[in-house]
């Protein structure tokens, strides 16, 4: 029988306190793409970090499509958890597992086809798209260990356990900061040393916590994992249901961040280092305020298993609050050192100009676009994946219909405005369709 009374967190100290760890683990994050920027940045050429901006944008829309892993495995995990169902937890973990593994390969088989094809959709010169390869050929090998990180994280945020989730993710970022910088400063590899600091930080990271999860579940859940009914058609059905729509939903959120790296590549090398310095930003907000999404993810799901709307409803308003308080305190930030940053990031001053031109959208754009990383985590705690899904398609191909005409028109700025309002679309389309998770209730 579930208690519906079953104490969790709901107010606004609770939800932040669990999100504190998170809050350092995402700061982890962005700031790997700051130094890989910088590194670049500072190597006098700009073909450099345009290679790395086309490179990074085409490896993350792959990886990112896969981010069903994570996502799938927090609110299934979470609701499991919310029922103490902790065997059919553990076999949901290694299912996905093998199913990350999967697509891991196949995605290495096609990397020839891959490499092709970025290297016909964006224009760049020759040099550059060496320089791309470079950096494709190496980073693809990190996509088995990248994926299982997407379950590891995904179960740990599950059950509530923020702090080990954030434990891996601030493991997995001082290594690839520390490796990418004594490749790129001390061996001279620049776009090489990047990829190869991403590739050895995986599968440090990855093997270690898997040895850890394995003895972590084995204490709390006195289960030995084992490879035992994980074939089983029914849960095999739900879980590629869910985590279908989830692919489908996140391929076009990753689609729309190349799209509109390929928009600022055809605007000229300039605009496309520019748009890659200034991403960083958008980037930092996001991990940043992602932190209550993520705690959230799990809170929303352990409500659900228990049935308990009235602590749903609560959840639900104290993270928006507090997502959107957060993200004016950001922009307060970007305020004060936007310059500070810009010039520590890079040293060509064409692109310190253009920078410093930009800068009204970096200061708008993480307390409009809260909103929409809250809701995500909501809907995902929620595993209402279907509505996740239609909403972001509407969303990306609105985007797409407005950045080109936009663009046309305003150039960059245009490009930038396009991309305002994608998230405030993202956040509309998400609110239409809330009252499909009280259904649930």
């Amino acid at each position: 029988m579930i208690n519906k009374n079953y104490p969790v967190n709901l107010s606004k100290k609770q939800i932040f306190l669990l999100s504190i760890p998170i809050f350092f683990s995402n700061l982890a994050i962005p700031l790997v793409g700051v130094i890989d920027t910088g590194l670049m940045g500072n190597l006098s050429e700009t073909k450099y970090l345009a290679a790395t901006s086309v490179a990074t944008s085409v490896m993350t829309m792959i990886i990112w499509s896969f981010g069903f892993l994570r996502m799938g495995t927090v609110g299934i995990v979470a609701q499991l958890f919310g029922k103490s169902d902790y065997r059919e937890i553990i076999r949901t973990l290694l299912r996905n597992i093998i199913i990350a593994l999967l697509i891991a390969f196949i995605i290495i088989l096609l990397k020839p086809i891959i490499i092709n094809l970025t290297k016909h959709f964006f224009s760049t010169s020759i040099e550059t798209q060496e320089l791309i390869k470079t950096y494709m050929s190496i980073r693809i090998f990190s996509i088995p260990a990248e994926l299982v990180i997407y379950i590891i994280v995904g179960f740990y945020l599950g059950i509530q356990k923020t702090n080990i989730s954030s434990l891996l993710i601030i493991i997995l970022s001082t290594l690839n900061i520390t490796l990418s910088s004594f490749f790129v400063l001390s061996l001279n590899l620049n776009v090489l040393g990047v990829a190869l600091g991403t590739l050895i930080s995986s599968y440090i990271t990855v093997i270690i916590f898997l040895i850890f999860t394995y003895f972590f579940i084995s204490k709390k859940f006195q289960i030995i994992p084992k490879l035992e009914k994980l074939i089983v058609p029914t849960k095999l059905f739900k879980l590629f249901n869910i985590n279908f729509d989830i692919f489908i939903r996140t391929f076009f959120l990753t689609f729309s961040f190349l799209w509109f790296t390929y928009i600022g590549s055809k605007l000229g090398e300039d605009y496309l280092a520019v748009n890659t310095i200034l991403m960083q930003f958008v980037v930092f907000a996001s991990f940043f305020l992602d932190a209550y999404a993520f705690s959230t993810e799990g809170i929303i799901g352990f409500t659900i298993g228990r049935k308990n709307k009235k602590s749903f409803l609560t959840v639900v308003k104290n993270s928006i609050q507090l997502s959107f308080l957060t993200a004016l305190m950001v922009s307060i930030l970007y305020l004060i050192f936007f310059k500070q940053i810009i010039n520590t990031i890079t040293d060509v001053e064409i692109l310190r100009y253009i920078s410093y031109k930009h800068f009204l959208w970096i200061l708008v754009i993480p307390s409009i676009a809260s909103f929409c990383y809250q809701l995500d985590g909501i809907f995902i705690g929620a595993t209402q994946t279907r509505e996740m899904r239609n909403a972001m398609m509407v969303s990306v191909v609105s985007f797409i219909i407005i950045s080109i005409y936009l663009t046309k028109f305003f150039g960059n700025h245009g490009l930038w405005f396009s991309l305002l309002l994608f998230m405030i679309l993202r956040s509309l389309t998400l609110y239409f369709l809330f009252n499909r998770i009280l259904k649930k209730f």
